[in-house]
């Protein structure tokens, strides 16, 4: 993923060439522009327009700097044309403490306020350096994206250019038109924000987790969260998460942390929740769930909540139910029903 291709031959490259080397970048672009932006959906609608702008502009394209650079160059100047309202998503745990079980369920904010979750397929790399494919993994975690809404959109551009994508700083620079110093400065500013907020950006940090995206110890915890899930075995399932997990529902601002308000909740509002089924799913380098609710003596399952789960020394910590459906599902390929 280094920002390390050579310059052109200095001519225009042929239509054909063209598409196809367009395509080859699809993948990494839908990364960066989902960590700039916090929705897959504007992500996808800026790569796009990247794709169209680079297709009509590239017989301008004389190969000065490399043709990935060229891409990266358009992708940001889309993105940072969306954020200049001033945009920012967030998780529930952004913005308000959290609740108990008892609190009446609000009414649902508007999908634009809510970080989304993205199909790994969509916004990691199939191949690379080992190395590079843990930071990508790690780099699209919803804490780590919920972080960099905090960033002001030139310092997201930076850190995610030099901490993500480990581009110099003499690369980012020309990217945003800018000096070193500026790159450096921002890049300062960035760091400090994201570490109030308990967020490492060091690459070397990733680079040290596993290459593989799930062991045999994750497999197993995995195993016994669905089967405690679908039984609806609030016992065994609590065995599962640490002492700290939190719920969220969006588009729900409503939040629960802890064991007991979890556990209440499961058999109060949410008690609906029991005879679901799971769906595995890989979302923002975390397993997943595409949860359906029963239908009742009519038979089969509706779809109900996408899960992303995050998992820490064993423990699940995170159960974060993205409740919109009915956009989330086709983009995971999840089916719209299950029968009996």
């Amino acid at each position: 993923m280094r920002e390390s291709e050579s310059a052109g031959s200095g001519t225009a490259l042929a239509a054909d060439e063209v598409e196809l080397r367009l395509e080859e970048h699809r993948a990494e672009l839908t990364g960066y522009c989902y960590r700039m932006l916090g929705s897959v959906f504007e992500a996808e609608d800026a790569v796009q327009e990247t794709l169209v702008r680079a297709w009509r502009g590239q017989r301008g394209f004389e190969g000065r700097a490399s043709f990935r650079s060229w891409l990266y160059r358009i992708a940001t100047n889309v993105c940072l044309d969306s954020l200049n309202a001033g945009k920012r998503r967030a998780r529930p745990m952004d913005l308000s403490p959290a609740s108990h079980a008892d609190a009446t369920l609000p009414a649902a904010s508007p999908e634009s306020v809510w970080i989304e979750p993205v199909p790994d397929v969509r916004a990691l790399p199939s191949s690379g350096d080992p190395a590079d494919v843990v930071v990508s993994r790690e780099t699209i975690k919803l804490a780590f994206v919920a972080a960099l809404q905090h960033l002001p959109a030139r310092q997201r551009a930076v850190l995610i250019l030099r901490e993500v994508l480990a581009w110099k700083a003499s690369e980012t620079a020309e990217l945003l038109g800018t000096t070193v110093a500026s790159v450096n400065s921002a890049l300062q500013r960035a760091r400090a924000t994201l570490s109030e907020a308990g967020v490492s950006t060091a690459g070397t940090d990733y680079a040290k987790a596993a290459a593989a995206p799930m062991d045999e110890a994750q497999e197993k915890l995995l195993a016994r969260y669905v089967d405690a899930f679908e039984r609806y075995d609030l016992d065994s399932l609590t065995a599962l998460l640490h002492e700290d997990v939190t719920l969220s529902m969006p588009p729900y601002a409503l939040w629960l942390q802890g064991h007991q308000d979890i556990r209440d909740w499961f058999l109060g509002t949410g008690v609906e929740c029991k005879d679901s089924r799971l769906l595995p799913v890989w979302a923002n380098g975390s397993p997943g769930f595409g949860q359906y609710r029963s239908n009742g003596p009519e038979g089969g399952h509706h779809p109900w909540a996408l899960q992303v789960l995050e998992i820490t020394d064993g423990r699940i910590t995170g159960i974060n139910a993205f409740l919109d459906t009915a956009h989330l599902f086709p983009l995971f390929g999840l089916p719209l029903e299950l029968p009996r």
